[in-house]
């Protein structure tokens, strides 16, 4: 059950993406790719947390239950965001924006197997929620709920990046300007940070200290794959080219004083 269970999160996956590759064409906006992965990474999650796992033959627990409303509330908040961004902009995401410029007229061929790539990487991250969910310590523990409070306290973290960006941008003054307030003084990608902060949650509910339930550490392979798709991939080096050939000295001078991905206190500007 458990191999069929992951062979149908891998093919829902596939499906989601191929539909998103689809939908862009159509409208010319490849930031949709980035709203059907936010979804499909949810659903992939909640079907994992809550199907019957090999050798279960418990109801539902509570464990999975809390797990499957966690990354459900997680794709939401994530998903209906960049929706809102997708919507409401008419300039393609600079990411895809440069693929486009460099793929020239094979850029829809290499897309659609770009964001096949993309589902395949979102396989092991939903994995780690099923682990987390399947964990069969019974009741919800201490760990459960600190998990709980992390992946809660991330998304607020990341409402609070995006909530800021957004206000530094609408004030007119600061047109052309790096947002170098709030969050975004204490590094440069604070929705990146929060977004790889929240994935710490299912190994804390996975991980039984006592040693009952090994797999449990196979959850550790969220934060750490999240993290280097986050930090070396597909987030911080693409954003970071494109702020420098926006921005240039700007952004080097900003780079030079507040940190990369895990906050800090940011250096004195020079005088």
């Amino acid at each position: 059950m458990i191999l069929v269970s992951l062979a149908v999160t891998a093919i829902v996956l596939s499906a989601l993406m191929a539909a998103a590759w689809v939908l862009q064409r159509k409208t010319r906006n490849s930031g949709w790719a980035d709203v059907f992965w936010s979804y499909a990474m949810g659903l992939g999650g909640v079907f994992l947390a809550l199907v019957r796992w090999g050798g279960e033959s418990h109801a539902t627990s509570a464990r999975q239950f809390l797990v499957a409303i966690l990354i459900a509330i997680w794709s939401i908040r994530l998903g209906t965001h960049i929706l809102g961004r997708t919507l409401g902009s008419k300039v393609e995401d600079a990411r895809y924006a440069a693929l486009r410029g460099e793929w020239k007229d094979a850029f829809q061929f290499r897309l659609f197997w770009f964001l096949q790539i993309q589902a395949l990487a979102a396989f092991p991250l939903v994995v780690s929620v099923g682990i987390a969910a399947h964990n069969p310590a019974p009741g919800i523990g201490p760990l459960d709920l600190f998990g709980a409070f992390v992946l809660i306290a991330a998304i607020f973290g990341e409402g609070v990046a995006d909530s800021q960006l957004k206000q530094f941008t609408s004030v007119k003054a600061n047109k052309g300007k790096i947002c170098d307030a709030g969050l975004w003084s204490w590094t440069r990608h604070p929705n990146y940070f929060f977004e790889w902060l929240g994935w710490l949650a299912y190994p804390l509910m996975a991980i039984d200290p006592s040693g009952g339930y090994p797999w449990g550490f196979a959850a550790l392979s969220g934060p750490v794959f999240m993290f280097w798709l986050l930090r070396y991939v597909s987030g911080v080096p693409p954003l970071e080219t494109h702020m420098v050939k926006k921005h240039g000295g700007n952004f080097l001078a900003y780079r030079e004083r507040v940190g990369t991905f895990f906050p800090r206190p940011p250096k004195p500007p020079e005088t």
